[in-house]
């Protein structure tokens, strides 16, 4: 439900069945064939007929649009993908690994021992390279750096968002590919059932996010 500018609700679902209160319908049947233009009362007896609802689907349109379907089924069915989508949502961790463009050799193995069990956990990597005095003059350097990582990880992630300068720093974005991401989801979501002997509501604290890892060079 919204609010309208008076402090009332405004319904947001859309109208069906004897609430269509128009003359004629352009109507598209359940399998999203074209019927045509038709008047309300032979829109209404076909969805009788199939039994199904007749549901407005595009209330701005002249005639409006109206589809034949099984409304309940609908409304359950894009419940349940918002759920998945909210679900996937509170499961994406960004993590965070700064580097410095003249990075030593142990170091850099380091760093990207991080990426790796980073992505290996299904979370996203954001990569920041931290340039300082003259080395900003040097953007190249950062670049090349965040192209080998990108080149050492490949198998576990993909770069979601190019190297881009930003400031006196180079950021890339690495997510670990769609496989890994579930198969940790999946993972996740079997920690966060509740056991044989779960605790009372008031027992229970909200879930949170983890923090961003942080690592300087």
């Amino acid at each position: 439900m919204s609010v309208g500018t008076c402090g009332g609700p405004i319904s947001v679902e859309p109208r069906i069945n004897d609430r269509i209160r128009v003359p004629e319908v352009r109507l598209v049947g359940p399998n999203g064939e074209q019927v045509g233009i038709v008047a309300i009362g032979d829109a209404l007896r076909l969805a009788q007929e199939a039994d199904l609802d007749l549901v407005e689907v595009a209330p701005d349109a002249r005639p409006p649009v109206c589809k034949l379907m099984d409304y309940g089924k609908w409304k359950y069915e894009n419940a349940q993908k918002a759920r998945e989508a909210r679900r996937n949502q509170s499961h994406t961790v960004i993590k965070e690994m700064k580097l410095r463009p003249k990075i030593d050799p142990h170091d850099y193995e380091t760093k990207k021992g991080h990426v790796v069990r980073f992505l290996k956990a299904g979370d996203k990597v954001k990569i920041t390279i931290m340039f300082r005095g003259r080395e900003q003059s040097r953007p190249e350097l950062g670049f090349r750096l965040l192209q080998r990582l990108a080149a050492d990880v490949e198998e576990l992630g993909y770069v979601e968002s190019s190297p881009k300068q930003d400031g006196r720093n180079m950021i890339m974005v690495m997510a670990p590919h769609r496989k890994q991401q579930g198969q940790q989801g999946r993972k996740r979501t079997e920690a966060d059932a509740p056991s044989e002997a779960p605790t009372g509501p008031d027992e229970q604290g909200p879930a949170t996010q983890d923090p961003a890892a942080q690592a300087t060079a």
